[in-house]
């Protein structure tokens, strides 16, 4: 991999935050994409891990100081962040759940339960994460993003779907749960366990201020892939409910339900902006390569079941 121009600058600054450590070998980049680079780093105490996002991304590095602070037991606290860059330096922490012997159904069912209850607590700082730079991306501004993504790609279908997928957006509006933070890539490879056990959602550099059911979108269907089950299935009904059971005081489990439905539909709108974020900036290969992420989330929105028809 070519050295990045802003490297060198990276390792100094690395250097100079890590908290007494002592680095013991080179500092290795892991992983580069254009919405981010994650290096390694060696130190007497275990390794730490750099994380440089794209522009379209800068704002995690706030945001995880901010978790760091609010919620120190369910995410990584960072040594160190530089927001205007977009760096962060963590400590490590642990395996991910899909690389420790415990990922089965109950390990899916706690993960939902937790994260929701996490997005409870958070939900008094939404305006805090707004003043971070995370993406308000409420059910009211959805159709506007949509009618911009509509002149940016041709999607006939989609556009034909247009008045019925702003009714859905207005529905959703409705809802009773608050707006706050959601995820948008949660599952089990974002998800640590520690050495108690405990576990730390992190990668939060898709997050944005939405219904706090829009991250279900995502976490179901890798749920689905990773077990070989129907969405409709009851192993995959028991993760559902286990997720909107701390929930439960703003809804009966019908409405809970026709809201999740509600989010993972009009959710396609937000995954297809997470990507458009992750992709600004790219060169010219990183856009072809990626190129069909935007309009392929889009068209999700003409898949699945009639929403309008069900209430």
């Amino acid at each position: 991999m070519s050295e990045p121009v802003w490297w060198p600058r990276a390792v100094a600054w690395i250097e100079a935050n890590l908290d007494g450590r002592v680095r013991t070998g080179e500092i290795e980049r892991v992983r580069e994409r254009p919405w981010s680079t994650v290096a390694t780093v060696p130190t007497t105490t275990g390794p730490v891990w750099f994380k440089a996002n794209g522009p379209g991304l800068l704002y995690e590095a706030g945001l995880l100081r901010a978790l760091g602070s609010l919620a120190p037991d369910r995410v990584i606290t960072p040594l160190a962040v530089q927001v205007e860059r977009g760096w962060s330096l963590l400590p490590d922490g642990g395996r991910t759940l899909r690389e420790s012997a415990q990922d089965g159904l109950a390990a899916w069912e706690r993960l939902l339960s937790e994260y929701a209850v996490l997005q409870r607590e958070l939900v008094a700082h939404t305006p805090d994460f707004l003043g971070l730079g995370v993406p308000d991306l409420s059910p009211a501004t959805l159709p506007g993003h949509l009618d911009r993504l509509l002149g940016e790609h041709e999607l006939p279908e989609i556009a034909e779907q247009r008045p019925r997928l702003g009714e859905l957006c207005a529905e959703l509006g409705g809802s009773p749960v608050p707006l706050g933070l959601q995820h948008d890539d949660l599952h089990d490879a974002n998800v640590l366990v520690d050495a108690q056990g405990r576990y730390r959602f992190f990668d939060w550099g898709d997050a944005s201020i939405a219904h706090p059911f829009t991250t279900l979108l995502v976490s179901l269907r890798v749920a689905a892939r990773r077990f070989e089950l129907d969405q409709e299935a009851p192993e995959m009904l028991r993760l559902r409910d286990a997720y909107l059971e701390p929930w439960s005081d703003l809804g009966t489990p019908a409405e809970l339900r026709r809201t999740l439905a509600l989010t993972t539909k009009v959710g396609a709108i937000s995954r297809a902006l997470a990507w458009e974020r992750a992709l600004l900036g790219a060169d010219e290969s990183a856009l072809a390569e990626w190129a069909e992420a935007v309009p392929g989330w889009l068209g999700e929105l003409v898949n699945g079941p009639d929403l309008a028809a069900r209430r």
